[in-house]
């Protein structure tokens, strides 16, 4: 069983270890070591990242794994070691110290939203960037701006963090914890932040909460009935993340026509002016398909009682469809058939008693192709060029009429 140096001493940056388990494809490896400063992933807690070298190669822990044992995987550089070799573990140290700043930080504002209102923590994981949590309750911003004030008067307090290790949890501690021990196991470790906070974890944390640095919230949203996410980071990711956003603000508002704050005012006007242009848009667009109707409608061939105009067109789809719908309503007894390199479109009147569905399996079936849709209007690919499309259209649509 590997022994765990980052629960004795989460501060450890470097250490030496012995090969107990190899195995490797290429120069992917994974390693079994007799002790180990690398965090494996779990409780919310990202896997820590770092160098184990040896004599003739390097490997770049990527991932560390605990299943059964402890598996330290990543990408070797030099030759493939062998059990029982000694080798020299290296932390990402600046990856290891903000995810235990940030782990402190949420048991912080875990126990503030247990503390003021009463929520439930009962989801948490760290990210690149931020962290979430998730709690069972209602939550609104003047709620979560008193959570934060106090969440960093705790860290302000410089109060310590401490690590207890139990063989069997007594009473008078399981009373304690803001959130049980939920599973039976040889061994409870117990994370208390002085009397704020005292709950079950193996993830590594700092020793003092002024560690910590500032812990903002970024944004929070109800996920199901009962449950609100809550984004939030700590430490330099906080300074780092919030100015990310500070800079997205200042640049958008940058590119309004008004940069005058607040960003919020500055898009609804130019909402309120894009809805405007829109609206001129379609009507434009309306327009234009009224006279482009009037030009088909002269050119439209006589098949049976009805009026057919093909049309070769190289509209996107949704284009060519909201043409092909807004021709036929107006135009009893027509059919509009559009090919392009790209799909085929038929429509008809309502007073049209020939299926455009129908017709249009007719023509893949002679021609190949996939589509589908109602006796209304059909829309698929075939195989074949636009005009040799249309011609075999026209042509199974006079058998058809024709019975």
């Amino acid at each position: 069983m590997t022994e765990k140096l980052f629960h004795k001493n989460p501060y450890l940056r470097e250490a030496s270890a012995v090969i107990e388990n190899i195995e490797y494809r290429g120069r992917n490896v994974r390693l079994v070591l007799d002790r180990t400063i690398f965090y494996p992933e779990g409780g919310g807690q990202p896997s820590d990242r770092g160098l184990i070298e040896g004599e003739g190669f390097t490997i770049e822990v990527t991932k560390v794994k605990e299943r059964g044992e402890i598996w330290h995987e990543g990408i070797i550089k030099g030759r493939i070691p062998k059990k029982g070799e000694k080798v020299k573990l290296k932390l990402d140290w600046e990856w290891r110290y903000e995810n235990m700043k940030n782990h402190t930080g949420q048991h912080i504002l875990s126990a503030v939203l247990k503390r003021l209102y009463n929520l439930d923590t009962t989801g948490f994981q760290i990210f690149g960037h931020y962290n979430k949590i998730e709690v069972n309750g209602e939550l609104d911003w003047e709620a979560i701006t008193r959570a934060e004030i106090e969440a960093n008067r705790i860290v302000s307090e410089g109060l310590p963090v401490t690590v207890e290790e139990f063989r069997h949890l007594p009473d008078d501690v399981a009373k304690t914890l803001r959130k049980p021990v939920t599973k039976a196991t040889d061994r409870v470790r117990i994370v208390s932040i002085g009397k704020v906070d005292r709950t079950p974890c193996g993830g590594t944390h700092v020793r003092n909460t002024s560690e910590v640095g500032l812990i903002k919230v970024l944004r929070f949203y109800k996920k199901s009935k009962r449950t609100w996410r809550i984004e939030f980071t700590c430490g330099n990711r906080a300074i780092r993340t919030l100015n990310e956003l500070l800079e997205d603000y200042w640049n958008a508002l940058n590119e309004m026509p008004n940069k005058n704050r607040p960003l919020l005012e500055r898009i609804r006007e130019l909402k309120r002016k894009i809805d405007s242009l829109e609206k001129k848009i379609d009507e434009l667009r309306h327009e234009l398909w009224r006279w482009k109707g009037l030009a088909l409608v002269g050119k439209a061939e006589k098949i049976g009682s009805y009026n057919v105009v093909a049309l070769v067109e190289n509209w996107p789809m949704k284009d060519a469809q909201a043409f092909a719908v807004n021709f036929v309503e107006e135009k009893p007894g027509s059919i509009l058939l559009i090919a392009s390199e790209n799909y085929v479109l038929f429509a008809r009147n309502e007073k049209v008693k020939v299926s455009m569905k129908e017709l249009l399996q007719l023509v893949i079936e002679e021609l190949g192709g996939k589509g589908g849709g109602t006796s209304s209007l059909a829309r698929g690919r075939i195989d074949a060029e636009p005009e040799d499309v249309l011609n075999a259209a026209k042509e199974k649509l006079r058998k058809l009429i024709s019975g």
